[in-house]
């Protein structure tokens, strides 16, 4: 699909805040509400915008101990991929899992309380799973960017 410079806008400005109403955007892009509505309906349809979230304050819901954990699967068969990744889409504690190159097989991005929170989702979780050889922690130190926006 191919966007227009208006509908770039939209992009932008809902990246910034879904929560604007179209009356609003059509002020800001000097655009009828309807035509804003139209728009903003062709990009759902076409799945440029997936869906709309709420961005929580990790340190006010107490889940801003945040790990980087390094996993190496025991093998590498098709079977042994489809059950780790089926198996890791269901902890919660895990808030983004990618398949990657390199010495380990994934990174997980894992939010918990502290140090002890951490501790227990290892023992009791994560390492249960089954044809995890190995792993890797990684704890942030200080959190310099994190961004939802997506420069169109």
């Amino acid at each position: 699909m191919e966007w227009d410079e208006i509908d770039k806008k939209i992009l932008t400005l809902l990246q910034q805040d879904a929560k604007q109403t179209t009356k609003e955007l059509s002020l800001k892009l000097h655009l009828s509400v309807t035509a804003v509505y139209e728009r903003i309906k062709k990009l759902e349809r076409s799945g440029v915008i997936e869906q709309y979230v709420a961005l929580l304050n990790k340190q006010k819901i107490e889940r801003n101990f945040v790990v980087f954990c390094h996993v190496k699967l025991t093998t590498h068969s098709k079977e042994t991929i489809v059950e780790f990744e089926k198996d890791v889409k269901k902890l919660h504690e895990v808030l983004e899992c990618y398949h990657v190159s390199g010495d380990y097989d994934y990174i997980l991005k894992i939010l918990v309380q502290n140090m002890e929170a951490y501790r227990e989702f290892m023992v009791t979780k994560l390492t249960t799973l089954k044809h995890i050889g190995s792993t890797h922690s990684i704890f942030m130190i200080g959190e310099v960017k994190n961004s939802t926006h997506i420069l169109i």
